[in-house]
């Protein structure tokens, strides 16, 4: 057998390295909801009508993103009885809601048009980089957590589980805030709406 096949055979049954802490990327995709209108004003009331609906309320939105997330985890035991978590990695899939425009609009609109939903896509932007700060804070916080009396590694889930929801709550409250003050007098989606539909 030459060398150079001995070599691929043997690189072959060596086992795959695991997966390092930070390793992944999230799947990002952008969903459109349609609108109508000839003039900003109709667009923008459009958009009212027909934007994504959200929470208990079932209140309308300009735009939203939401994400899935799912885990991949080895959980092991230690030494004294106890469990720890070994690795683990996220599946991450964050969608952008973003309003489109059915047809074709007059040249000017367009420009308008442009400009309003590059400010969209940009704040909700900022949110899809919450939800992936937040993902970072989880797999930091997981791996190598350890729990002590735990041979059956039950407890340690209960631990994590308590613990994820700290950085959950965490994450929802600066996307309020966040909203909060994009929103809020002078901010920047008060003012990108007011400049699209009032021509400004």
């Amino acid at each position: 057998m030459k060398p150079a096949i001995l070599l691929l055979l043997l690189a072959a049954m060596l086992p795959s390295a695991p997966a390092r802490a930070g390793d992944w990327k999230p799947v990002e995709k952008v969903e459109t909801y349609a609108i109508s209108g000839h003039t900003a004003p109709e667009l923008y009331a459009s958009v009212g009508e027909n934007g994504p609906l959200i929470g208990e309320s079932k209140k309308r939105v300009i735009a939203h993103t939401n994400f899935k997330l799912t885990w991949q985890r080895d959980y092991d035991k230690a030494g004294g009885g106890a469990c720890v978590l070994k690795s683990a990695r996220p599946k991450l899939i964050i969608t952008y809601t973003l309003p489109k425009p059915t047809g074709p609009l007059p040249a000017g609109l367009q420009k308008r048009w442009d400009g309003f939903a590059a400010g969209l896509a940009a704040h909700e932007k900022v949110h899809g980089g919450q939800i992936i700060d937040m993902v970072q804070k989880i797999e930091a916080l997981s791996v190598g957590l350890t729990v002590a009396d735990d041979p059956g590694c039950k407890k340690i889930r209960t631990e994590l589980t308590q613990r994820l929801a700290e950085l959950s709550q965490t994450q929802r409250q600066a996307s309020r805030d966040f909203d909060r003050v994009e929103f809020g007098p002078g901010g920047n989606l008060q003012r990108l709406v007011l400049a699209f539909v009032n021509g400004e």
